[in-house]
């Protein structure tokens, strides 16, 4: 697959560039089913992640990847599906059950599942609330949350730049947050928020972020429409 022939071969290049150093990588759980639950600050994270880890990670893609149109929009496609990504439909609700369910299949079979709780890049630099999906798939699956902090990303590759600057990074891989398997029909919104919140404060003390109680999404609209 290209997911390791980028780790292996461009991995190097991307190494020098982006400097990243890796702590915790021992609580990466050598075998079985996790999910890699990260802050996320820049484009550059999906990167930092796989050089990172020793196992392959999956992630979901905004479906945007996979719809366009001529030889480019197939090329993006089959790029990202031979990189491990699947498609997700950012808009909520019933469009993102399909995703989860793929998710929750991967994680079943052993894999790591990597998100990022925030649902989409920080407008500024600080941690903002989690969403709740993750938590629902290891309360389904019984699987462990590896809480990551990404530090210095956004500072290379600040909002709306495409190539960036060379400089060091650092990954932390905190220690796994045990789940329980539950029936679906028994988990309650207040496991899956506490859950999701416990995860969120891990990250927070790790990254030294300012954490924000507001979705980025949020927060994100708002200012587009002050601007």
């Amino acid at each position: 697959m290209l997911y390791w022939f980028f780790v292996k071969v461009l991995g190097p290049i991307a190494r020098r560039r982006l400097g990243p150093s890796a702590t915790g990588v021992r609580n990466i759980p050598r075998t079985g089913g996790a999910i890699i639950a990260a802050n996320h600050l820049a484009v550059i994270d999906d990167a930092l992640l796989p050089l990172t880890c020793p196992r392959m990670i999956h992630f979901m893609g905004k479906a945007e990847y996979f719809e366009g149109k001529g030889l480019k929009g197939k090329f993006k496609k089959w790029w990202f599906t031979s990189v491990g990504v699947f498609p997700v439909d950012r808009s909520g609700g019933s469009k993102s059950l399909g995703a989860l369910e793929h998710a929750r299949e991967i994680i079943e079979q052993g894999h790591l599942f990597g998100i990022h709780l925030e649902g989409t890049r920080s407008p500024d630099g600080r941690l903002y609330r989690g969403h709740t999906g993750a938590a629902r798939l290891a309360f389904e699956t019984g699987c462990p949350i590896v809480p990551v902090a990404i530090i210095g990303s956004r500072e290379l590759q600040k909002p709306g730049t495409v190539i960036p600057k060379k400089g060091r990074t650092r990954v932390i891989y905190g220690t796994p947050i045990p789940v329980v398997k539950k029936p679906a029909d028994e988990i309650t919104h207040e496991e899956i928020r506490s859950l999701t919140d416990q995860v969120m404060e891990e990250i927070r003390k790790m990254s030294g972020q300012e954490y924000v109680d507001e979705y980025a999404q949020t927060v994100k609209k708002r200012l587009a429409a002050q601007g």
